[in-house]
């Protein structure tokens, strides 16, 4: 699954639209879509979007005995 198949989830579970979650982020809605399209958000967009949606994002790499680095 991709980063933007991730955050359309994210938008349809928070009941928000992608552009009410661009608007709240401070991004017009086409300049939004056209990072989803790309697909190139960096740590810190994705943090931003946690915020905005009202959530928390946690990142980690986690090894296959469940370890979490």
């Amino acid at each position: 699954m991709t980063i933007s198949e991730q955050i359309k989830i994210l938008c349809v579970r928070c009941n928000l639209s992608e552009a009410e979650l661009a608007r709240r982020l401070g991004k017009s809605p086409q300049s939004f879509n056209a990072k989803m399209k790309r697909g190139s958000f960096t740590i810190a967009d994705l943090d931003e979007i946690a915020d905005a949606a009202g959530v928390v994002f946690e990142r980690s790499f986690v090894m296959m005995n469940g370890d979490r680095i």
